[in-house]
């Protein structure tokens, strides 16, 4: 019969079999159980952080210690005290812990020996780390109107140049007569059979009558073309200002208006290029120069004696118009390569005579970006605009699209008919017609 195992008791009161054992072996301290400190957001303690962001830890109580040991643990402790004390740490990123640091002050500058490459990212006082200041964007960066972020004074008067959704005028508005080209030729064969008939009746029989009713009838015919000739904007003019106005509310698709009212910039305004007006609907920048008796013309056409358009430059896009009468907004479609017709008064901003001596510097400056010369030419400046916030007024179609009110350019040319008091006839004027009154410079309403 085999010997009886004993039992024994443990510290705790509970009884076991088996031989009590006198000496525990060694247990080898874990490594899944370590003590970290709190930092507080300081880099100085924060280990391969600290490396990583080019921060010298080499220097006050930061330096490293070589891997201590694990003590050995004793037979057997309470469960109370463990390796997890925080007395001391195992590991290559170990170090004594001084005296209690504070958090604040500045940092340590960048160590030289740095292994990272490109610009350090700032450590903010609160510990996070971001992806620069807010100032490190650069201020030249365009925002989504397309204008830049920071507004600059102009430093030059280049050209604007804009898309295709600002529409570029030619030099003037093409005012034209419509006549029958078979009246025309009717009216000159009778005027060639009667100067025939009456020149061979004087000659044969010494009677200048027929002759004489021919020239009556031609004179008075000459004059009239003349007349028409020189007075046609004048009387276009006339007709644009006594046409009444419509109003917006009852206007139907496709009827031909005028609406008087408010204007306001579309999605693209406008600016003078020699004043730098802002916020226009339509600018315009003119240089004349006059020709004497031996000068230089501006143009080919350009007679002696007279002033010749050297340089134009002429911009209308898309704006809105307050209708006075029933309060409707609509869209007025000038941009785009639209047909407008603009009836605006321009000024004389600078002028040059022969006594001129020394010129503006900002003129020169404008003359010089466009490839101008100014050798001793008498010149006229003149720019006309429409600002936002003028009264306008404007001819066109009304079109209505998805609830938009538009108005747009007419397909046929706009007669003025024939005015038999004034001896005009029929003008034609193509294109969306814009009329805006002399004195708009003062009669601005801020919108």
């Amino acid at each position: 019969m085999s010997a009886r195992t004993g039992s024994h008791q443990l510290s705790n009161g509970l009884m076991v079999s088996g031989r009590p054992e006198h000496q525990l072996k060694e247990r080898q301290p874990t490594m899944g159980s370590r003590a970290v400190p709190y930092t507080g957001g300081d880099v100085k303690k924060s280990g391969e952080l600290g490396k990583m962001y080019g921060i010298d830890l080499s220097g006050g109580d930061h330096h490293h210690h070589p891997p201590s040991v694990p003590p050995k643990l004793p037979s057997r402790q309470p469960s109370s005290s463990q390796h997890n004390s925080g007395s001391a740490r195992s590991g290559p990123n170990s170090g004594q812990m001084g005296p209690k640091a504070t958090n604040s002050g500045p940092m340590s500058k960048k160590s030289s020996s740095s292994s990272f490459s490109g610009p350090m990212t700032p450590i903010q006082p609160t510990g996070l780390i971001t992806s620069g200041p807010l100032g490190s964007v650069s201020s030249n960066r365009r925002s989504g109107s397309g204008q830049l972020d920071a507004p600059s004074a102009p430093t030059s008067f280049n050209k604007a140049v804009y898309g295709s959704a600002v529409t570029s005028l030619g030099d003037g508005v093409k005012l034209g007569f419509r006549v029958s080209r078979v009246a025309m030729w009717v009216f000159l064969v009778v005027v060639v059979m009667g100067l025939v008939v009456g020149a061979f009746l004087m000659a044969a029989v010494k009677k200048p009558v027929i002759l004489v009713a021919v020239v009556a009838v031609l004179v008075p015919a000459v004059l009239i073309f003349i007349w028409n000739y020189i007075y046609r904007k004048r009387g276009a003019l006339g007709f644009l200002k006594k046409y009444p106005d419509a109003e917006l509310r009852g206007a139907i698709d496709g009827q031909f208006v005028k609406v008087t009212g408010v204007v306001t910039c579309g999605s693209i305004p406008l600016e003078t290029s020699f004043q730098k007006v802002t916020r226009c609907v339509y600018a315009s920048s003119e240089l004349y120069e006059y020709r004497g008796c031996g000068g230089k013309p501006a143009h080919p056409k350009q007679r002696f004696f007279s002033w010749g358009c050297r340089y134009s430059e002429k911009h209308v896009a898309d704006f809105y118009i307050s209708d006075f009468q029933s309060g409707l907004r609509a869209l007025v479609k000038a941009g785009y390569g639209a047909k407008v017709a603009p009836f605006v008064k321009p000024t004389v901003v600078v002028d040059v005579t022969k006594d001129s001596k020394k010129l503006s510097p900002n003129f020169l400056r404008w003359l010089s970006d466009r490839s101008l010369s100014s050798d001793d030419r008498v010149m006229r400046l003149k720019e006309g605009y429409i600002k936002e916030g003028s009264t306008v007024s404007v001819m066109g179609v009304v079109r209505r699209h998805d609830n938009v009110l538009m108005i747009v350019p007419p397909t046929e040319p706009v007669s003025t008919g024939c005015r038999w008091p004034c001896c005009l006839l029929p003008t034609y004027i193509e294109g969306l017609i814009l009329t805006c009154d002399e004195s708009q410079n003062s009669d601005v309403i801020p919108v």
